[in-house]
């Protein structure tokens, strides 16, 4: 992945009928649709999830996960050959997504919830994207952890990237403090990672707006844009088409300043 240039997209493809914003949600070979019609709007990635994070979401097991997410990775894997995330917690799910083609692990327990997901990512060379749930105070301190838990099992440092994690654990002011300290987040231990934000049509925008989350692009967007200019490098999005713009925007405007 090239950090050079304007900030990357990634396109949210849900392979379930749990996740909180239902046009993201879609099964099998319309999941594949999804994904390849992101693609064309100008997606750099796609990120693949079978299991709802949402609050209240249920647990799905192993093999449902794996039912759910790996046609759909093998059959995306076939017609394209951009970068594809997995959102899972679970070893083997990673291990089946790894071996289809997948290159990125997007575990939001930061490898804590499978004690074999650091190993997976390690041995296969994997990209992974660690993420804090948990108060705001809490996450300077809790993704620095997550770093150590990765670099101890062997995953290169060039391979990680922070999540922050809008919406897990944090209400209104807290998302907006994390915001507002994205560009000292993203430097730890003297190191500069590579900054993704998952903010997109999340209820903390709903507070400020009054809207549900079907009326929610035009914060999100607002949100979205207050993120790049503070450093983040990915945005994990429902709406492609329209961040795809914001961040061309962004960019042109920042490389003539």
């Amino acid at each position: 992945m090239d950090f050079s240039g304007p900030a990357l997209v990634m396109a949210i493809i849900n392979c379930n009928e749990d996740s909180f914003y239902a046009p993201s949600r879609a099964l099998r070979e319309a999941a594949v649709e999804m994904a390849l019609a992101a693609e064309k709007e100008g997606a750099s990635i796609i990120d693949f999830g079978a299991e709802s994070s949402r609050p209240g979401s249920s647990y799905i097991g192993e093999e449902e996960e794996l039912l759910r997410l790996i046609p759909v990775i093998k059959a995306f894997r076939a017609r394209s050959s951009l970068p594809v995330s997995v959102d899972t917690r679970k070893a083997a799910v990673a291990r089946a997504a790894l071996d289809e083609g997948a290159d990125i692990i997007n575990d939001i327990s930061a490898l804590t919830d499978d004690p074999k997901m650091a190993a997976v990512c390690a041995e296969r060379g994997a990209a992974v994207v660690l993420t804090h749930r948990g108060p705001a105070a809490e996450t300077e301190a809790r993704l620095r952890d997550a770093l150590e838990r990765a670099r101890a099992a062997g995953i290169s440092p060039e391979k990680i990237i922070i999540d922050p994690g809008f919406g897990f654990g944090k209400g209104l002011e807290d998302n907006l403090e994390i915001l507002r300290r994205l560009p000292c987040l993203a430097e730890i231990h003297g190191k500069h990672y590579p900054v993704l934000v998952g903010l997109s049509r999340k209820s903390f925008i709903g507070e400020i707006t009054g809207r549900d989350a079907a009326e929610r692009l035009s914060g999100t967007l607002a949100a979205n844009g207050a993120a790049i200019l503070g450093g983040a490098a990915i945005i994990r999005v429902h709406d492609v088409r329209e961040h795809v713009d914001l961040v061309k925007m962004l960019f042109a405007l920042s490389i003539r300043n």
